[in-house]
């Protein structure tokens, strides 16, 4: 039985800070524009050409890297996860990205692009969630993934 309300939420910025251990320049999600109880969730960010990664990947260019989208839905999933525990009266003390599978890379994001992160869980035992995840801008599938966490919760 699901006890976290199955209604549509979001979660600014400062929510995410408090949700992710991650911050700048590692951090690589926005917002969440929506989240579905603990079943799914899309979260946003936005590629600009300011960011650290360009200098190297690529100077004449600039894309940004597949990694960083598969970690991108990671934390976008993980922020989920927090956020329901929390609805739940539980705060994880940590969450740990446990793997990738079935990833693949579509097609090229540079700066200038908003990359929406849909992340649709798949299951969840005890401490550990699965999540399927497809990265898209402008509605065009350009990475796709399925990850797992483990929360440690208090």
């Amino acid at each position: 039985m699901n006890d976290v309300p199955d209604k549509l939420e979001t979660a600014d910025i400062l929510q995410i800070l408090s949700y992710l251990p991650h911050r700048y320049p590692f951090l690589l999600v926005d917002r969440i524009i929506e989240m579905k109880g603990d079943e799914s969730c899309i979260g946003i960010k936005n590629v600009t050409y300011n960011e650290p990664q360009f200098a190297g990947h690529f100077p004449t260019r600039p894309m940004f890297p597949g990694v960083f989208m598969i970690e991108g839905m990671a934390q976008t999933a993980g922020a989920l996860c927090v956020a329901s525990k929390l609805a739940q009266k539980a705060r994880p003390k940590e969450v740990y990205f446990m793997t990738i599978d079935k990833a693949k890379f579509r097609r090229p994001v540079g700066p200038g692009d908003t990359v929406y992160y849909h992340m649709k869980k798949i299951n969840n035992r005890r401490n550990m969630w699965w999540f399927r995840g497809e990265a898209k801008v402008d509605g065009v599938l350009v990475c796709e993934a399925e990850v797992s966490a483990m929360l440690v919760v208090e």
